[in-house]
């Protein structure tokens, strides 16, 4: 992950912990060891691969000399590089200064001095501590007031979104699995994608159409990880709200990852955090991607397995192999639970007949002397559209 913020790493190990120290996480020995290394090496910043808490962050901090920086922290670092819009920027920050208010402990004698009644900014008696505390929950209060408008021009958004007839099917996996890569395939778009942990924190959305014609709305989200943190979680869940309100789930796997089957049970914990329900069979649709760089038999042996099964997909999304496949395998699911209706159609009722084509699955068509016969699959919500249109009962 270091790479992904830029970092030289000089030195790297796996450290064993049979049980971590309260106050310092790792052994004497282990401390006096490491802390050869950041002085031969000139070390600036260690970053640890795991959970620290603050008064073990301050400890290392005092015996090293160095700033210390934890799993979370160096994501939320990430994820601060990533932030394009204003939301994903309120969003990060908000994560950042939730996860700063743990990290404030006594570590510094400052921060122990007390403070008269004259500051400008602290009471009477008051700490350097509770003031940097305080000041953190103002700004949060702050932030919070902006998202929440943020969520509610999100549900305005949706609500649009339902009188426009197009489902949302919402691209998800775990980070740098190829979602955008994959959208851009699908949409021709240019959103940013590159082989970065977090490319995408944003969620873009754009209109497609599906073999038999329908339009959907594709929605691209934020990568998963492995732990992520709470915060995190918390802070995008405007963002990931856009999953729950998806007609289906598309899971884009990086089937070459060593780790891929673990990857994928992540990216299910987090989508359970959310409340989605996986239970829909025709409401989840997996997806192993970069077959390109496989061994070709074993590539045969998973696109031969996709073939045989409705909710899985093989494709590459830098070639483009098997996207065809898979617009078909996600019209397929889609079409799963909607109705078939049998419809003659005035032939000189083309706005009718286009908005059938655009909302609908077309399966069949037989053009009649002034009647077009259509057999179509249409949503519930749909079939209800089209009997106020042409005020009839189906």
């Amino acid at each position: 992950m270091t790479a992904a913020i830029s970092l030289d790493v000089v030195h790297s190990e796996v450290v064993p912990l049979n049980k971590p120290k309260p106050g310092t996480l790792f052994g004497k020995g282990k401390i006096d060891e490491l802390g050869g290394f950041v002085k031969n090496l000139n070390i600036d910043v260690v970053i640890i691969d795991g959970a620290v808490t603050p008064v073990q962050q301050r400890n290392l901090e005092r015996q090293w000399q160095v700033k210390i920086v934890d799993r979370t922290g160096l994501i939320l670092e990430i994820f601060g590089e990533r932030a394009q819009t204003k939301e994903g920027t309120l969003q990060v920050e908000l994560a950042h200064l939730s996860y700063q208010r743990t990290r404030l402990v006594r570590s510094w004698t400052h921060l122990e001095r007390q403070r008269g009644s004259l500051s400008f900014i602290g009471g009477p008696g008051e700490s350097q501590l509770e003031i940097d505390r305080r000041l953190i929950d103002d700004r949060i209060v702050k932030i919070k007031r902006q998202l929440e408008q943020v969520v509610r021009t999100r549900e305005l958004h949706r609500a649009k979104r339902k009188k426009i007839p197009y489902p949302i099917v919402a691209l998800v996996g775990y980070t740098n699995a190829g979602k955008s890569t994959l959208f851009n395939r699908l949409t021709a778009s240019k959103v940013f994608a590159e082989d970065l942990l977090f490319a995408t924190l944003d969620p873009t959305m754009r209109k497609i159409d599906l073999p038999g014609g329908q339009t959907v709305i594709l929605s691209d989200t934020v990568g998963f990880i492995s732990d992520l943190p709470t915060e995190l979680v918390a802070a995008f869940r405007a963002t990931l709200e856009e999953v729950l309100g998806a007609d289906l789930i598309v899971h884009v796997r990086d089937i070459t990852h060593e780790d891929t089957e673990a990857q994928k049970k992540d990216v299910f914990d987090v989508l359970k955090r959310l409340g989605v329900d996986r239970d829909d069979e025709h409401g989840y649709l997996e997806v192993y991607n970069k077959i390109d760089l496989l061994d070709p038999d074993f590539a045969e042996t998973i696109l031969n397995g996709a073939e045989r099964d409705d909710s899985l997909a093989a494709i590459s999304a830098i070639t483009g192999e098997g996207a065809d496949e898979l617009l078909a395998l996600i019209e397929t699911n889609l079409t799963a639970r909607q109705d078939t209706l049998s419809l003659d159609i005035p032939a000189s009722d083309g706005a009718t007949l286009s908005w059938i084509y655009r909302n609908g699955t077309v399966l069949d068509r037989e053009d009649r002397e002034e009647i077009v016969h259509i057999d179509v699959k249409l949503s519930s919500e749909n079939v209800g559209r089209l009997e106020k249109m042409i005020n009839i009962t189906v």
